[in-house]
């Protein structure tokens, strides 16, 4: 039983003192809702006017002006983003119907306030992610439970948030706006516009952390998500619904293979998701251009948190776009999502949670970092056809330090997803590019999301790479080679030529297909190196007027037959002949 010390006490404010028949009902109200113990009193306070305030510990009901306007603006809040033609009916229909609402607000006080962190007293039933309001208008969101305060990061400027100043309660959790009409534009991690075109209308709100698809609900990842990239779609080819890290250095080009994966979507009904995070303002401008000028904004949304935005927003920015991403998922549609990258979103979440006084473990990183990104990833997934059999492709990005595979975070991330694409600082310097390290990169989805004829055309590709890499560093002191060793050798150092690829230059399946059929045949065994780029590029072109036929005999859901092979090959050495591309190689 509690004692008349620990009694809780229900005040109730107003200019005058109310009349005994509203006397009895508050009391008759507070009563039943908290209990028979609970004491009463009136305090009187002239500025209240006309309104009363009901304070019962930290819960607020609020009848003054002040209040039936907060309630006013929350109710119409939900307009704004509706359509000109329609706003003004809502508006005068809203305005009509509403009727001030009893229920309580519970309001806590701001104790500390530094670094984009709060920490609050009063609000003893606050959960772990809820949002809380400030009165200065700027939300923050639950992240440390103690016993007598709450610790809060903040999305906005934390100067407006003072020691002392109210925050209340609003029962949600984190949520993204979501809608089609986010396709096309450039948004923060609270889904507002930062493109300078307008507000963006949506049609609903999602939740930021949501739990990911169950067994039941997905269905096993056999469908080609072509990158037009000849390295990755023919030795590790990624599937709609698979989460494939890359994973380098910083400057090898991990950025370069994502857009080129955006662009290779166009006109394949792709929808694409590219998150920013701790970037600078400057690089995804300059992506947005490029995305713009390629055609490719019109499938793609772009959501940024730079690297002058709090780390709150860079915390929550993946967590945002995956929301979009299910959005469009949930509707059938496939959808690809890039997060550039999770390094820099882990060091955010470590800075946070050092603010917040948590224990550091491990390169001071917190204890759930694992489960920082593992609940991220997991919501990729190919949903069943009973969820609409929509998919959601993830591509994370991880940079690491002097290719160092075994740090930390690199480890977690490719624990958690289902391959990784390495990108080695060696061959890009050396003029290979894209540098995929064909010994360290994996598909663990491997052929199941390859085309038919892409599998029969790639034979042996990745074994003779290995074996090239292999024997290359145990002769590279050696002058003295038999002539099958330099055979092998300028055979292998072909194929290394063969697969670099310039920026924004994605080959299509056909293409792929054609240039490993003529490459595993040897036909450039005796194209010098420096004109195998020119050689790839003449002979697509060549074909289109001297054998389109081939466009139907090379067909993606058919293996490519003896006899198809055979007339490519034969092409090719044609084109070879014709074309002045023979000539000693030097090794």
């Amino acid at each position: 039983m509690t004692s008349n010390s620990e009694k809780r006490t229900a005040k109730l404010y107003s200019a005058t003192a109310p009349k005994k028949e509203y006397l009895d009902r508050f009391v008759a109200f507070v009563k039943s809702k908290y209990g028979e113990d609970t004491a009463f009193v009136w305090v009187k306070d002239v500025s209240l006017g006309n309104g009363f305030r009901l304070e019962v510990g930290a819960h607020i009901y609020d009848w003054t002006e002040k209040g039936l306007l907060s309630q006013f603006q929350t109710h119409i809040h939900a307009l704004r983003h509706t359509a000109d033609s329609t706003i003004i009916p809502l508006l005068q229909d809203s305005v009509d119907s509403w009727t001030p609402q009893v229920f309580a607000e519970e309001i806590g006080e701001v104790l500390t306030v530094s670094d984009g962190i709060a920490t609050v007293a009063g609000l003893e039933h606050a959960v772990y992610g809820e949002i809380l309001l400030f009165d200065s208008g700027i939300r923050g969101m639950v992240q440390q439970l103690d016993r007598d305060k709450i610790g809060c990061i903040l999305f906005g400027d934390s100067e407006q948030v003072v020691q002392g100043s109210e925050v209340k309660r609003t029962g949600k959790t984190a949520g993204m706006p979501v809608g089609d009409a986010f396709i096309g534009r450039v948004v923060d991690a609270l889904g507002s516009p930062v493109d300078g075109r307008g507000d963006v209308l949506f049609t609903e709100y999602r939740p930021i952390e949501h739990p990911a698809p169950g067994i039941i609900d997905r269905q096993s990842v056999n469908e080609p998500l072509e990158t037009g990239i000849l390295t990755i779609d023919s030795m590790f080819p990624i599937g709609r619904g698979q989460r494939e890290l890359i994973i380098g250095d910083r400057q090898t080009g991990k950025t370069a293979i994502a857009v080129d994966t955006i662009l290779n979507q166009k006109g394949k009904d792709v929808i694409c998701i590219y998150v920013a995070i701790g970037q600078k303002a400057s690089s995804v401008s300059q992506l947005v251009e490029n995305l713009t000028l390629r055609g490719a904004m019109e499938y793609t949304i772009v959501v940024t948190a730079g690297a002058g935005d709090p780390a709150s927003l860079q915390y929550i920015a993946p967590y945002a776009g995956c929301a979009l991403g299910e959005y469009f998922m949930e509707k059938g549609h496939d959808v690809l999502i890039v997060y550039d990258d999770l390094s820099k979103h882990a060091v955010a979440y470590r800075a946070l949670s050092l603010l917040l006084e948590r224990s550091p473990g491990r390169e001071a990183y917190p204890g759930d970092v694992f489960y920082l990104h593992s609940r991220l990833l997991e919501r990729a997934a190919h949903l069943s056809e009973a969820r609409g059999g929509g998919s959601m492709t993830a591509l994370p990005i991880v940079e690491t330090q002097s290719g160092d595979v075994s740090a930390y975070i690199p480890t977690n991330i490719i624990s958690i997803t289902d391959g990784q694409i390495f990108l080695e600082s060696g061959l890009f310097f050396s003029g290979q590019r894209p540098a995929v390290n064909v010994g360290l990169s994996v598909s663990r989805v491997g052929s199941a999301a390859q085309t038919k004829a892409l599998r029969s055309a790639v034979g042996t590709l990745r074994l003779d790479l290995s074996q090239y890499r292999e024997m290359e560093v145990f002769t590279q002191f050696s002058s003295d080679l038999d002539e099958g060793t330099q055979n092998r050798l300028t055979y292998g150092k072909g194929l290394m030529y063969l697969l670099r690829q310039p920026r924004y230059a994605p080959l299509s399946q056909f293409a792929q297909t054609v240039l490993l059929t003529l490459a595993l045949g040897h036909v450039l065994q005796d194209v010098p190196f420096e004109r195998i780029a020119a050689f790839k590029s003449g002979f697509l072109d060549y074909i289109e007027h001297a054998a389109p036929e081939l466009h139907a005999l090379v067909k993606p859901d058919q293996k490519v037959d003896a006899d198809v092979k055979a007339q490519i090959i034969e092409l090719a050495k044609r084109y070879k002949e014709t074309a002045g591309f023979s000539g000693d190689v030097d090794g």
